[in-house]
This record gives structure tokens, C-alpha cells and sequence, in this order.
């Protein structure tokens, strides 16, 4: 789908600080406008994403009553953290 003009209304404030970023890094106010919102729907999806898959676990744990122990999970992050390092050549 062709990409489609949307007026937006910007106060006086947020007009001039977006007109004044846009020169300091010498893009287009729109382009500022532009990414600001694509960085924005981008990280709040991610963040309803994590949302649902913690509801999700919730749920299963709910459900299953099925957990890891937090001293068993810290021995495996370490097994794993040590992994790395010996890969890495420490």
C-alpha cells in the first residue's frame, strides 16, 4: 500500500523543538516526526508482546502450578554465563 499523508496538530512547544532537532541533525522536521512515531508504535508493541506473553505464563503456571526455582535458574545462568566466557576465550 502507497504511503498516505496524516495532518497532525503539533503546539507551538513541540513545533519549534522538532524544527530545531531537525537542524541540529540537519533531516527534515518530517522525517523527525516520522521516527519518532515509527520508534514509538515499535516499542510499545514490543512492550503489549511481552505483556500477552506474560499473561500467558501466568496463565500456564495457573494452570500447572509448574515453576523453576530461582536457585536452580541462577545455577543455570551462571552454567551458561561460563559457556560464554570459555567460548570467548577467558
Amino acid at each position: 500500500m502507497p504511503p498516505r499523508t496524516v495532518g497532525i496538530n503539533l503546539d507551538e512547544d513541540t513545533r519549534e523543538r522538532t524544527q530545531h532537532l531537525s537542524a541540529l541533525k540537519d533531516r527534515s522536521p518530517h522525517w523527525i516526526m516520522k521516527t519518532a512515531i515509527r520508534e514509538y508504535v515499535e516499542r510499545e508493541e514490543a512492550y503489549e508482546r511481552e505483556r500477552r506473553e506474560d499473561e500467558e505464563r501466568w496463565e500456564r503456571y495457573m494452570r500447572t502450578g509448574a515453576f523453576v526455582e530461582n536457585e536452580a535458574m541462577m545455577t543455570w545462568m551462571e552454567e551458561l554465563a561460563e559457556q560464554a566466557r570459555a567460548k570467548a576465550g577467558r
